[in-house]
């Protein structure tokens, strides 16, 4: 069956897109001047990214989180390559060609954000990441929002102090839940992960925003998905292209 969504439906969502949805949730907490900023958060990296041979480093983005990242379409299928890690990786090189880049997917398919922190260090920080991006929203449902803070909250603090940038995502969609009830437990995550990203002044990715707004024009929700809780190609293009608003090329800065 397809799903859209009525004016009322995005009632709550943030009144500040910027022509983008990777931008702060502007909601009961203004947006702090001094926060992430997609034009400057990873200016350091960006940099990184344009030196050619010989001053040129390896950088490493790692993906971590459940299947989604993972690349699980319709489960079993794992579609690597049309998940937004490479997507994103993809687009990395083509906009910065002398740039020697991995993208590096830790992702579990199934995995909370507990059982994500407590392997952080291990199969996260060893990588030496430059940009880490935790995306569970969808899967934290099952273990409640004090317990998903606490885990996300750990994973930050880590990362920033191993001087690692963070991109945080709020879930996809999940054709299960109400996306016009603020009440719904996917839409508590969603806030959630905005407000983690504003405290702690790390970069967001509002990927549930970014369908809502597809919804809102007309875009079925089917359409997006390729089973109940896993987008479709086109779905993990909106991930991507919201994801690449952090990595602006020199031209767009």
């Amino acid at each position: 069956m397809q799903k859209t969504l009525s004016m009322g439906t995005i009632a709550g969502l943030p009144a500040v897109l910027l022509m983008t949805c990777a931008v702060l949730w502007a909601g009961p907490e203004a947006i702090d001047p001094a926060g992430a900023r997609p034009d400057t958060y990873l200016s350091g990296v960006v940099a990184e990214l344009t030196h050619q041979w010989p001053t040129n480093r390896t950088i490493n983005v790692v993906c971590h989180g459940h299947s989604v990242p993972a690349g699980y379409f319709r489960t079993p299928i794992v579609d690597t390559f049309n998940a937004y890690p490479h997507l994103l990786h993809r687009g990395l090189k083509e906009r910065f060609p002398y740039a020697v880049l991995n993208v590096i997917v830790t992702a579990i398919g199934g995995e909370n954000s507990e059982s994500g922190a407590k392997r952080f260090e291990r199969d996260v920080l060893s990588l030496r990441p430059d940009v880490v991006t935790i995306d569970y929203g969808l899967n934290d449902r099952g273990i409640g929002l004090a317990r998903a803070e606490a885990a996300w909250q750990t994973m930050i603090a880590k990362a920033k102090a191993a001087g690692v940038k963070v991109i945080l995502l709020t879930p996809t969609p999940d054709t299960s839940a109400n996306l016009g009830d603020p009440a719904d437990p996917l839409n508590q995550h969603a806030q959630q992960v905005r407000t983690l990203a504003h405290r702690n002044g790390v970069a967001l990715v509002d990927s549930l925003v970014c369908f809502e707004k597809r919804l809102r024009d007309g875009e079925p929700l089917d359409g997006l998905m390729s089973q109940g809780n896993h987008p479709n190609r086109k779905g993990h293009d909106l991930v991507a292209a919201e994801l690449l608003q952090w990595f602006p090329g020199p031209a767009e800065k």
